[in-house]
């Protein structure tokens, strides 16, 4: 193997040839420049005689093992250390056969003593060595958050390590008068991973149960026109599961966000993670009623009315609405069921206006920007009546990714 190191642009810069397909290649048989440096590896007359590098170098791998190698010529097979290398310290672990197993030895070396040759760090390799090259403690170029809408200086800021929620709104400059606190909207990637993997195994665990329903569905079929019917059925199965999988988690991570004094240090104002987004909307104004309802629409808030107004509004309930699953979508992520506002007697406590109020769930008045779901009957539909977990997993999707799934 032949490698050139070579300075463009003022960025060094490795190409690697192999000497077999530079002899059999005219492309690879390419021209050298003045302060090019060329370096041909030694190989192993052995196949499996071998030692490996990882870690911060900059051509990580498997190379060939000869009798005299030494660590400082290990790393420069492999490119050598990359900028943010620890040169403190590294460690190499060696594998040694005895008669009752292999041995396991670790050798903590100084790397800045090993480029300069000193023999107590730059040791005389072994075959089978490994040799790992650790990056400086917490090393990470930058870690950004996004903070956008309306605070007075929106962008992408470079953050810290246990830098807060709050600390990102100050340095942006505080919210603006438009700002609308309750429907602020923060979403976390590793969150959002998380909520995806959740939902494709759910949506995983109905696609087995349906399928296993399908095949004694399918085996029961006794005429043509059942048989016709089933092919009907398999295909709306096949449509669910295909809008289903069709969803995307958003990552939001549900928080109460506040005007900055109260909110600093609150359990809220959590360290932000790499790729964090703040969204802080301007008030909206209308409240959306989907699903089981005779007009689905968007209404103009009104302060007033109820969640039964609302629904009243736009047609009332069709007969395939389940009432007992209505839920409400709050902007920042979070839902609210009807058995989480229902109260005794009628009364109950509502968290945001942060007092007692008669008439349960139905009549509960809502945040502007909310949004009343009423799902649909699942028993409607023959072939999901068996099938245990269809409302929850359709209720998950919807918080999870502020979509509705309806059967057809």
């Amino acid at each position: 193997k032949r490698q050139v190191i070579r300075i463009e642009d003022g960025q060094q810069r490795i190409i690697e040839k192999n000497l077999d397909t530079i002899k059999q290649n005219k492309e690879d048989n390419f021209i050298i420049h003045d302060g090019d440096i060329v370096k041909i590896f030694p190989v192993s007359q052995i196949a499996d005689r071998i030692v490996r590098i990882t870690g911060a170098v900059k051509l990580p791998g498997t190379y060939g093992y000869t009798p005299g190698m030494r660590i400082k010529d290990l790393i420069t097979y492999a490119g050598g250390v990359l900028r943010y290398t620890d040169l403190r310290e590294a460690e190499l672990t060696r594998v040694k056969l005895t008669p009752s197993g292999p041995r396991i030895s670790r050798f903590t070396i100084n790397l800045t003593r090993a480029l300069q040759g000193d023999p107590e760090h730059n040791l005389l390799l072994q075959e089978d060595d490994y040799l790992f090259v650790k990056t400086i403690p917490e090393w990470e170029p930058y870690r950004t958050a996004h903070i956008y809408g309306e605070v007075k200086y929106p962008g992408i800021y470079p953050i810290k390590k246990g830098e807060t929620i709050s600390s990102l709104i100050e340095r942006a400059g505080g919210f603006t008068k438009d700002a609308y606190l309750k429907g602020a909207i923060f979403t976390r990637e590793s969150v959002r991973e998380l909520q995806q993997k959740q939902l494709e195994e759910s949506i995983n665990r109905l696609e087995q149960e349906i399928l296993s329903q399908s095949a004694r569905t399918v085996e029961t079929a006794l005429t043509p026109e059942e048989a016709q019917q089933q092919k009907i059925v398999a295909e709306q199965r096949k449509k669910l599961i295909a809008k289903m999988r069709a969803v995307r988690a958003k990552g939001i991570v549900s928080i109460k966000l506040d005007m900055l004094k109260r909110f600093k240090g609150s359990p809220y104002d959590i360290p932000l993670e790499d790729g964090d987004t703040l969204y802080v909307p301007e008030k909206p104004h209308q409240i959306q009623v989907i699903g089981a309802v005779y007009n689905p629409t968007a209404f103009v808030y009104n302060p007033s009315w109820t969640v039964e107004d609302y629904i009243k509004y736009a047609g009332g309930l069709t007969h395939n609405a389940e009432k007992k699953d209505i839920y409400i979508l709050k902007m920042n992520g979070s839902a609210l069921r009807m058995n989480e506002l229902g109260g005794l007697f009628g009364v109950r406590w509502d968290p945001y206006a942060k007092r007692w109020v008669k008439g349960g769930f139905m009549g509960a008045t809502l945040d502007p920007g909310d949004t009343i779901v009423v799902p649909e009957k699942i028993e409607r539909i023959v072939w999901l009546r068996e099938i245990k977990d269809i409302t929850q997993i359709l209720y998950q999707i919807a918080v999870t990714a502020g979509v509705l799934i309806v059967a057809f």
